[in-house]
Order: structure tokens, then C-alpha cells, then sequence
């Protein structure tokens, strides 16, 4: 199965990146594309994500998890 998640950069321990990966791959280990960031350290929360790529995994089959979830429907991606 594939998931839409977090990750943590090994840049910036402050931001996150929203990856497709395996669902059984560690959470910051390999992934299958990148197609955004989120920083929660500013205020208000930066979120920049890939609108094309987010329906394009969706539509393959890739489910967002719950933290995923939120962070798309606050940027009115999903419902």
C-alpha cells in the first residue's frame, strides 16, 4: 500500500516534508516522490504542496494519513 506522509528533513529539523512512500518504509527512510513541505514553527504554519501530484497519487490509489489528511483539507484539497 502506498501512503501520502510526513518526513523529516535532514536539513532543518523544523520542517517536514510530504512524501509518497511504502507504507512499510520508515517514516524518514526511502519514499517514492517528494510533493510538498509544511513548517509548523511559523506562525501561521507554512504548507506548500504539489496540487497535480496529490491528485494524481490520490487517483492511483495512495491514502493520506490523518495528519496528511488535515493539512489537505485546510489547503482545500480534499474533503
Amino acid at each position: 500500500a502506498v501512503k501520502i506522509r510526513l518526513a523529516l528533513t535532514v536539513q532543518e529539523s523544523t520542517l517536514l516534508t510530504i512524501v509518497v512512500a511504502d507504507a512499510r518504509a520508515r517514516r524518514d527512510g526511502r519514499y517514492i516522490e517528494q510533493i510538498g513541505t509544511y513548517n509548523p514553527c511559523t506562525n501561521p504554519a507554512t504548507v506548500n504542496i504539489d496540487l497535480e501530484s496529490v491528485d494524481k497519487w490520490i487517483a492511483n490509489g495512495a491514502k493520506p494519513t490523518e495528519t496528511v489528511g488535515k493539512l489537505l483539507k485546510e489547503a482545500g484539497i480534499m474533503e
